[in-house]
């Protein structure tokens, strides 16, 4: 397997990541290290989301505290990250999901030009 490599949009997930703790920081970074390195990515660490286009989440748990950070694929081996946020209930907010297929969508339509 070819290592995957993880890219940003913008600073949408680096302006979340910044704001976290060190604890949540470290456990960020192990969820995608395994993203970029296990072939087969466990479904507690990374889950395609239903009714999407191709877009995934990559799950985090610290202590109780629950956090999502949206990505996709991008010619097969790169994961573009989007924006990511902090799950406060049981189902993931739908607006989290069109804030990310919003910003899908921006990427690819900006590569393109």
């Amino acid at each position: 397997m070819v290592p995957r490599v993880i890219i940003f949009y913008k600073n949408y997930f680096i302006d979340f990541y910044k704001e976290q703790n060190d604890k949540v920081k470290k456990n960020i970074n192990k969820s995608l290290e395994y993203v970029k390195t296990v072939e087969i990515i466990p479904e507690d660490i990374f889950k395609h989301i239903e009714n999407s286009s191709g877009l995934y989440e990559v799950r985090v748990k610290q202590s109780s505290n629950i956090y999502r950070i949206f990505c996709c694929f991008d010619k097969g081996n790169i994961v573009v990250l989007f924006n990511a946020f902090q799950k406060k209930t049981q189902k993931t907010p739908k607006e989290e999901i069109e804030r990310a297929e919003k910003l899908k969508n921006e990427y690819f339509n900006e590569k393109t030009k």
